[in-house]
């Protein structure tokens, strides 16, 4: 069982020109291949058998008999072969010739596309051999003595896996057939390409198909013709690319002087949750397209597939400055708007020297300096309870006095104290009631402070908090503003080491980032930290991965562990992943009650768990059957 992921391949043949048994060889070598390695779709280049560039030989009887003789002879040496290949010929059809792309698995053809859009401009001229198949519809051609269906109204059927077939300049037209297979259910698109390397082309290639798996919420695979083909007027460089909702997950080197083959395991499971997810798939119309089974395929059993374990973190490093950018000026603003619109000139946050506190602050200085406002109205406020060490507090206040906010220094262990008092609580029992008394004592301050200040409480939670409900309910839980409650902890560490650039805080950062997380709540000893909250609830970059897969993409927990055992290879063993995974659900759902009542705060990635947008939830959903699930 492998969670819905089915491997795909794109081949690129060596070929010669007017040779179809030559290239047949070639064929049959990548598709051995391809079934060796597990894959259950492979794609070849655009009119393979004969190859692209045989121009007025296509008007000759003898290459189309040739061709077709080869045929006969790849469905008679591949009928042990489950693998399904989509192959490009010639087909002739009411005394009229059309550029097709053939779909066949152990030995039969499953059915025949033709080309719609044909390109007749500068080096290209197929209006001169083919004809458009635009009208072809409820069709069937004999094809080597077996009746097939024929006709642009095909896709093809195989448990979780549906797919159709365009050919080459159909994905360059301005409605390319694939958006109408992929509004009708189909999840894999397959291109039989030729074409040419002009400077710059590559590029423009690769990002048209990644681009087309993002607008058809599917998988795109695509093969261009390459060694062998004329280089008469043009050069053909081959070009493999295999992507995914956006992401390309393979291609291959150009100008090979042998053929190619390349793979990529596609999670289809993934793909048919997210085109749920997403109301703009569903408006799409539905057109009628015949559906062709075909038989199982080779399974997989290992995941040849990069799972990235820290999905909220830019993979590129190239892109760290203009996200980190983004970010930040996405809180900014968001702050900005709602002091604006309040009319409220001071910012109000409590500042430990932890992660969250700090990027809170620090976006809160870059809003005040995109207003022009003075930074001295931002007021931070530290806190020093029971469980504060002066490693924290001494990097809060170097902070805040580098940063030239107002800093206000408090303690609330008296207030706690008092507290302790009136409920009759013993100070010796270190209980949640010990801890959330703390807690609620600095949310209070902060909003007394607000309201005598006329200012703003700017909350410092952040998303894998507010997740794990790893807050104290009407205490820092509670804020007037949650500046971070769109940013996960993985993603607040990478936004900070971003503040490095500025070299008056770069050492005070470093420190910070170095910190173990902490709520620092409970009696420490030698003034280090005891209380580490990763000790208590788990690794967040797990939690972190749990939630996006969770959220995003709807997966079971079964699965989530599946790929997270795959994403953090040696550093987690199965077992321990699965006890924290446990963990994550339970105070998922038990913790709902505390983001029903969540303060307002800016959407900043894809997930967002506010109650006002992204995800709606009630707080007594029964847990049993993830649990269940899971074991």
């Amino acid at each position: 069982m492998m969670y819905g992921f089915y491997r795909v391949a794109s081949a690129i043949n060596k070929t010669k020109v007017a040779n179809p048994k030559n290239n047949t060889k070639e064929i049959i070598n990548l598709l051995q291949q391809a079934y060796n390695q597990d894959v259950s779709i492979v794609v070849f280049p655009e009119l393979t058998l004969t190859g692209y560039t045989a121009s007025d030989l296509f008007l000759n009887q003898l290459l189309l008999k040739e061709q077709n003789k080869s045929l006969e002879y790849i469905l008679k040496s591949t009928q042990d072969i489950s693998t399904v290949a989509i192959i490009g010929m010639v087909l002739l059809y009411k005394n009229r010739l059309y550029n097709s792309a053939i779909v066949i698995q152990n030995g039969k053809i499953l059915g025949a596309i033709p080309k719609i859009y044909l390109p007749n401009k500068k080096e290209f001229y197929e209006k001169r051999h083919f004809v458009s198949g635009k009208w072809i519809k409820n069709e069937t051609i004999n094809i080597v003595n077996q009746e097939v269906p024929f006709g642009v109204d095909l896709l093809f059927e195989y448990q979780d896996i549906l797919f159709g077939v365009e050919i080459c300049e159909d994905l360059w037209a301005v409605t390319p057939p694939s958006f109408a297979m992929a509004s009708s259910g189909a999840n894999l698109i397959f291109n039989l390409s030729a074409s040419n390397e002009i400077i710059g082309k590559a590029e423009y290639r690769e990002e048209l198909v990644r681009t087309q798996s993002a607008r058809c919420m599917s998988a795109y695979i695509y093969s261009s013709s390459g060694v062998g083909e004329s280089t008469t007027d043009t050069v053909f460089g081959g070009h493999a690319i295999i992507a995914e909702y956006g992401s390309t997950l393979a291609q291959s080197k150009r100008f090979s002087l042998e053929s190619e083959l390349i793979v990529a395991d596609i999670d289809i499971e993934k793909l048919n949750y997210l085109r749920i997810n997403e109301s703009s798939y569903s408006d799409g119309d539905i057109e009628t397209f015949r559906t062709i089974e075909f038989q199982e395929t080779p399974e997989i059993s290992n995941l040849q597939r990069y799972i990235d374990p820290t999905p909220f973190v830019p993979s590129k490093f190239q892109e760290k400055t203009h996200r980190c950018e983004e970010i930040i000026n996405i809180q900014a603003h968001g702050l900005i708007k709602r002091m604006t619109h309040a009319h409220i000139q001071k910012a109000i946050i409590g500042i430990s020297g932890g992660l969250d506190s700090t990027l809170a602050l620090l976006s809160t200085h870059r809003a005040f300096e995109i207003m022009g406002r003075d930074s001295r109205d931002i007021v931070a406020i530290t806190m020093a309870g029971f469980g504060t060490t002066s490693r924290t507090k001494n990097n809060a206040i170097e902070l805040c006095e580098t940063l030239g906010v107002t800093l206000r220094e408090t303690d609330i262990t008296d207030i706690a104290l008092k507290e302790f008092e009136l409920i009759g609580h013993d100070k010796s029992e270190l209980t949640v009631t010990y801890e959330n008394v703390q807690a609620r004592a600095r949310t209070s301050i902060l909003m007394n402070t607000a309201n005598r200040e006329n200012g703003l409480v700017i909350g410092t939670g952040d998303l894998s908090e507010i997740a794990l409900g790893w807050s104290t309910y009407n205490g820092d839980h509670m804020s007037a503003y949650a500046l971070n409650s769109g940013i996960p902890k993985t993603l607040i560490k990478y936004v900070i080491e971003y503040y490095k650039s500025n070299k008056k805080i770069s050492h005070i950062i470093d420190d910070i980032l170095d910190t173990p997380i902490s709520p620092e709540l409970l009696p420490h000893q030698e003034d280090s930290i005891t209380q580490k909250t990763e000790d208590i609830i788990g690794p967040y970059e797990l939690h972190d991965f749990f939630l996006y897969h969770f959220i995003k993409y709807g997966a079971t927990p079964s699965k989530i562990l599946f790929l997270a055992t795959h994403a953090f290879g040696d550093k987690y063993n199965k077992e321990s992943i699965k006890k924290w995974l446990k963990k994550f659900i339970w105070r998922f759902f038990t913790q709902q009650f505390k983001r029903s009542c969540m303060p307002d705060g800016p959407k900043v990635g894809t997930i967002s768990l506010s109650p006002r947008a992204d995800w709606r939830m009630s707080s007594d959903s029964d847990i049993q059957i993830w649990l269940d699930e899971l074991d």
